[in-house]
């Protein structure tokens, strides 16, 4: 990892880091560390997944640490006058070594974190730190950056893409603390380190609560209202530890979701509901809202230091929005709107409700948020008459696998062919090679990991194993794709609901955004764009499950093979805007609370009290909780990555509607000239151009919300036509 990339790292907090020391080497010599050898394999080599050993992380780090600290120090030393070539270049080129052991040790956290790792992983979170702020706070490198970037001589002979890159060091070093005195520059070292190890607390006490907490079902009256597809991966959950037999709810959204939806046994359904919403909040040595609280209170101060208002005044700066004030006020126009639709859409549920327990004798109860997703799945049957259990049939995940292909050949010409030999971290894991289909030049490779197991992280998500560039020749990209799909018997075909199938295209959109990448330097290479911008090329890519050609190709019957019926797919169609109240606010209510902790500045923050009285205030929904609440809320605080940014999923969706009406104004989805300027100003420049104007340069116009509205099915108004810009 280059000291440039690692700036925008501390910025992040891409990397766990904690407190600590990384400046003595240790362990085993980096000439025999198998960690440190050069990659080997297809494609200007490969991870090597069949050489890790959790033992070997620790002197690999250190002995990577080192070989950079090296590679600054010549950077520094060198006698001649800074210049692009020997500054800003050779700072992309350090770090290789430390980069790759980083990638290795990262994949481990998120999909290996066994607890051997996970000791490890405490430990060395705080020597990532100090190493990241050590490099940052180098006056000496800091000083040659500014030179080169200040010299209007050198600038003047530079291309766009040199331009932001140097911009781009200049400005990471800046927003990390470089101008800042040395006693400035102590306190915010102290305050990274100890937030590091915070974020690995956290992350691993939310692994805790998902691997340790369960409903376990012993009888089939537990089961009464599954799918067989769902009892089945519950019941091979139960096998897998040790309880044949019997069935396992697991604490995961992929579990939870659709024994909410189907189970008829509302006792359960609050049980199952309970243990998920309340992962971080047990009160006990798992609970983070202590954690939270001192989040916060660092972040506060380390914002002060850089001399900003508050860390969300920091953190989007260089976001699109600019101000957490333009993010609020976007989110301020959809939540009304969508506060309203639950209105209307618990009406309908607490109707049936009702019916029911009148027609049963019972007594009747208020719609509580273990029934939302059941009541809504009745509400959709009866006025579309579409049933999930209906839809869900055609819905097989190797088929939908299939699906993305396609679509990525249609529209940005590539294919995927399987292939062995290459080493994984794990037996779930299948690695493609990705070629252009004209000319057969290979574009990279793409990894697999669709399952859910003990020591993964859960939700889905998108890694690069290593960034396209062209720096010293052509270097092509490694990416993944990572879910928690609950595998079922061995040999069917497993079946994912129509949300899971948008999350699966969703994902993939962050790996074609990686494979389509086309620009010289790694550090502006692929995702490595503005947090409020990298959602909209995935979130685009969501448009393209529904469209005739795929639906006709890939959502066969597991049993007859045949492809889903128009009738069925015109429901789909009908209903495109059902539960968008359910499904808007419980993601809005976690981003405006997200926003609102971190404008509180240095206030202390009782996280529970805090968000009970936010969501009070903002008239949230009974019915409805928050998407991730705030003591599991990952997005938020295991990293600084989306921390007063969980806003951009929204930001993002506002681009994402409006661009693809520029597909409806043109032959439809598959328009090859519309599809080859997003691939153009849109998936291939990276960060090498101002994210807004390169939206410019696609669609012609800046956006504004309307298209988003419509997508929503929410009323259009005047004044919203130019709220993202």
């Amino acid at each position: 990892m280059n000291a440039l990339r690692l700036a925008a790292v501390v910025l992040l907090a891409a990397c766990a880091s904690n407190q600590g020391t990384a400046k003595v080497s240790e362990g085993t010599p980096a000439s025999s560390n198998p960690l440190l050898q050069k990659w080997t394999g297809p494609q200007g080599g490969v991870p090597p997944f069949d050489h890790v050993k959790i033992q070997d992380f620790k002197p690999a780090m250190y002995a990577a640490m080192d070989m950079q600290r090296k590679e600054i120090e010549r950077l520094v030393l060198n006698q001649e006058k800074p210049s692009f070539e020997n500054t800003i270049v050779a700072l992309e080129d350090s770090g290789r070594a430390y980069s790759d052991v980083s990638t290795l040790f990262d994949i481990w956290s998120s999909s290996m974190s066994t607890p051997e790792f996970q000791a490890v992983e405490r430990e060395m979170a705080p020597v990532r730190a100090v190493f990241a702020d050590e490099l940052v706070q180098n006056a000496p490198l800091f000083a040659r950056i500014e030179a080169v970037y200040k010299d209007e001589a050198i600038q003047a002979k530079l291309n766009p893409e040199q331009k932001r890159l140097c911009w781009l060091a200049y400005t990471n070093f800046v927003r990390a603390g470089a101008k800042l005195d040395e006693k400035a520059k102590k306190r915010t070292a102290d305050i990274n380190q100890r937030l590091a190890t915070l974020y690995t607390e956290f992350s691993q006490a939310v692994l805790a609560e998902e691997e340790g907490i369960a409903v376990e079902l012993t009888s089939e009256a537990d089961l009464a209202g599954l799918p067989d597809s769902v009892k089945q991966g519950a019941a091979a959950a139960a096998e897998a530890k040790g309880k044949k037999g019997q069935w396992r709810i697991a604490n995961t959204r992929s579990a939870m979701e659709p024994f909410l939806t189907f189970s008829t046994r509302r006792d359960l359904r609050e049980k199952v509901w309970t243990n998920y919403v309340n992962r971080g909040d047990n009160g006990d040595k798992n609970d983070n809202n202590k954690r939270i609280s001192e989040i916060l209170a660092l972040r506060a101060e380390r914002a002060k230091l850089l001399g900003y208002a508050t860390h969300a005044h920091w953190r989007l700066e260089n976001a699109m929005a600019k101000t957490p004030e333009r993010a609020l006020q976007l989110m301020e126009q959809v939540w009304k709107p969508a506060v309203l639709r639950v209105g209307e859409e618990v009406k309908d549920m607490q109707a049936i409700a009702d019916k029911e327990a009148a027609a049963a004798k019972t007594a009747k109860f208020k719609i509580a948020p273990w029934d939302y997703r059941f009541y809504a799945e009745k509400v959709r049957k009866a006025k579309y008459d579409l049933d999930e259990n209906e839809i869900k049939p055609y819905l097989q995940l190797d088929k939908l696998r299939e699906a993305l292909f396609y679509v990525a050949g249609e529209l940005f010409d590539f294919s995927f062919a399987k292939i062995e030999g290459v080493p994984v971290y794990h037996p779930d894991v299948t690695v493609y090679e990705v070629k252009e289909r004209t000319g057969g030049k290979v574009v990279g490779l793409w990894y697999f990991d669709p399952y859910a197991r003990d020591g993964k992280q859960s939700g889905a998500w998108m890694n690069a194993y290593r960034n396209q560039e062209r720096m010293k020749g052509e270097v092509t990209t490694i990416v993944s794709n990572n879910a928690n799909f609950v595998k079922g018997e061995a040999g069917k075909p497993i079946l994912i609901s129509w949300d899971d199938a948008n999350t699966l295209f969703h994902e993939f959109g962050h790996a074609l955004h990686g494979l389509a990448s086309n620009v010289t330097y790694p550090t502006v290479s692929g995702t490595n764009v503005a947090r409020d911008y990298v959602e909209f090329p995935s979130q685009l890519l969501e448009h393209w499950l529904d469209t005739k050609e795929v639906l006709s190709k890939f959502a066969l019957h597991e049993k007859t093979g045949q492809p889903i019926p128009d009738a069925l797919v015109a429901k789909i169609k009908k209903a495109a805007t059902f539960n968008s109240g359910f499904a808007t606010v419980e993601y809005l209510a976690s981003a405006l609370v997200d926003m609102k902790l971190h404008l509180a500045g240095d206030k202390a923050i009782d996280p529970d009290a805090f968000e009970k009285e936010t969501l009070k205030q903002l008239g949230m929904p009974s019915e409805i909780v928050m998407r991730h609440r705030t003591p599991h809320f990952g997005h938020v605080f295991s990293g600084d990555g989306y921390s007063a940014g969980y806003y951009s999923y929204l930001w993002s969706d506002t681009l994402t509607a409006d661009a693809f009406e520029a597909f409806g104004e043109g032959k439809g989805a598959y328009d090859k000239i519309v599809a080859g300027k997003l691939r153009q100003f849109v998936f291939s420049v990276g960060n090498t151009i101002d994210p807004a104007e390169g939206y410019k340069q696609f669609r012609g116009r800046d956006p504004g919300i309307n298209a988003l509205m419509r997508k929503r099915g929410f009323p259009v108004t005047a004044d919203a036509t130019k709220a993202v810009h």
